[in-house]
């Protein structure tokens, strides 16, 4: 499927979902995340907040397992810049203000900014994936970028509420692929 249909058809799949049914596709997402993954062995997790009214895979439950003085993983967020194609990224501590921006995504004030070096694994929003580790976005290229920057061990995981396709046919070489997705049913993992 190329991707301009895979998103329209996943963005509408969402759009019908009720918001329990997104609680608990979101709440089987941390689950297997913490079951999954070696997290204690994590200094710095990446974690998009939710646009709760697009339905994205609602990731506070997630951020409420590491968002604590005794936890040893520290948490960082993304802002879109001024420009609205850039991302810059920041420390997510239990003090830390948040304010909704233009879109609806909540970003912090004051917060300390973090490199994307640092980072030892990044939980990827996406509409949809497929069976080979590619992805499909909103289409703006923000995480292609971003993910570029991180080093080549950075773990970067997928969250889905859906299965994935089977192929997208026009992924390019370009586009950063995942190394495992989330999905409520399993975890996906791709070889690199």
């Amino acid at each position: 499927m190329l991707k301009a249909d895979i998103r329209r058809k996943f963005l509408a799949r969402r759009r019908a979902l009720s918001e329990e049914e997104v609680t608990r596709r979101s709440d089987r997402l941390r689950n297997l995340l913490i079951q999954q993954f070696p997290t204690d062995n994590w200094q710095w997790l990446h974690v998009f907040l939710p646009i709760l009214h697009q339905k994205e895979p609602n990731t506070w439950p997630i951020i409420s397992e590491f968002l604590h003085e005794e936890s040893p993983v520290k948490l960082a967020v993304p802002v879109v810049q001024a420009d609205g194609h850039t991302l810059r990224h920041y420390h997510l501590s239990p003090d830390t203000q948040l304010v909704e921006n233009r879109w609806g995504i909540p970003e912090p004030v004051g917060a300390v900014e973090v490199q994307p070096a640092q980072l030892d694994a990044v939980l990827v929003p996406l509409l949809a994936f497929d069976e080979t580790g590619h992805r499909v976005g909103y289409g703006k290229g923000f995480y292609d970028h971003f993910l570029g920057q991180c080093r080549p061990d950075t773990v970067r995981i997928g969250l889905s509420l859906e299965p994935p396709v089977p192929r997208i046919t026009d992924a390019w070489p370009g586009d950063v692929r995942l190394h495992a997705c989330i999905t409520p049913e399993k975890v996906w993992r791709f070889e690199q």
